[in-house]
């Protein structure tokens, strides 16, 4: 009985029998997976060279002091940190930071959701107008900043446009509050139309079916837009606010191009006070232990937005 059974698994075994029978090596799925193993080497290959190995150096160089015009290169231990500690002028750096991070995501944001709901109710002119919004994105930042620095000069075209209406504008980059206003104030215009883009591309996949309920319902634009429009939008929102806050923390060129970190340190955020260390002073070191700190803020930052997904995106919850 036991041998006719396996004489009929035999015969239901379609694998050929002899030598053929070993299942080639390099099959289908093989061939595929390479495929997509080659399709993404390059980009592992980048992230590799240039954010892990870089990531690893720059905690290693963090524990050293770098002196290049001696070509000296030594061991400090943990000095470096303690010197991060004991630094007298890093709270006023972290103020300013903290200050125009701030104030670039709320700018930001708010204005890029308002003009993202205007042009998004098919007015006549508004393909131009998203055009002219987009269009600083993809300027160069540095020729842009240095537009803006002209304007804002003391005889600029800012306080030129404000004399013709009776009012005297101030020196704009030489006030302490002014300067750092200013700063805000460019890099918004830079990289509204940005975040005006993907909140127009997630408001136009929003259902009109559910607006068109409401209004039966009774309900007025703005509980819409609170009740409908946010929470349908709000994987947009976080999105757009996670790359806020990270590039708000990475600006360096406005403040190089406009301000160099002045007037005194009111505009000096936590980049540039890091070049400062590591360039101008040659502290590479230190500065590679301010490098750390950025690291750990940025983190932070991220990681506590993404936990509040949770409760507040509605696809979430």
């Amino acid at each position: 009985m036991a041998t006719l059974e396996r004489a009929r698994a035999k015969a239901a075994d379609p694998r050929p029998r002899g030598e053929g029978s070993r299942r080639p090596f390099w099959t289908a799925r093989r061939r595929d997976q390479l495929a997509g193993y080659l399709f993404i080497a390059p980009q592992l290959l980048g992230s590799v060279l240039f954010v892990l190995i870089p990531l690893v150096l720059v905690f290693w160089y963090s524990f050293h002091e770098w002196n290049v015009l001696a070509g000296s290169f030594h061991g400090v231990g943990a000095d470096n940190y303690r010197a991060l500690a004991d630094d007298p002028k890093l709270p006023g750096v972290l103020r300013a930071t903290a200050f125009f991070s701030a104030g670039l995501v709320v700018l930001n944001l708010s204005l890029a959701l308002a003009l993202a709901v205007l042009l998004n109710q098919k007015l006549r002119g508004s393909i131009v107008f998203r055009t002219l919004f987009f269009s600083p994105v993809v300027v160069s930042l540095v020729a842009w900043t240095i537009v803006w620095g002209f304007l804002l000069q003391k005889n600029g075209g800012i306080n030129a446009g404000l004399d013709l209406i009776g009012v005297e504008g101030p020196n704009w980059l030489r006030g302490e509050t002014s300067s750092m206003i200013s700063v805000v104030v460019v890099q918004v215009f830079k990289n509204v139309g940005l975040n005006m883009v993907l909140f127009l591309a997630a408001l136009q996949g929003v259902p009109r079916e559910l607006y068109e309920a409401a209004t039966v319902d009774g309900a007025g634009r703005w509980r819409q837009f609170v009740r409908i429009t946010v929470p349908l939008i709000s994987p947009t929102i976080l999105l757009t606010s996670i790359i806020t806050v990270v590039g708000s923390l990475q600006v360096f060129a406005q403040i190089a191009v406009l301000t160099q970190g002045g007037p005194g340190n009111s505009t000096t955020v936590l980049v540039y006070y890091l070049y400062q260390q590591a360039f101008e002073f040659h502290h590479f070191g230190y500065g590679a232990t301010l490098s750390v700190l950025l690291f750990v803020i940025v983190l932070v930052l991220t990681v506590v937005q993404w936990q509040m997904r949770k409760k507040w995106v509605f696809h979430e919850s």
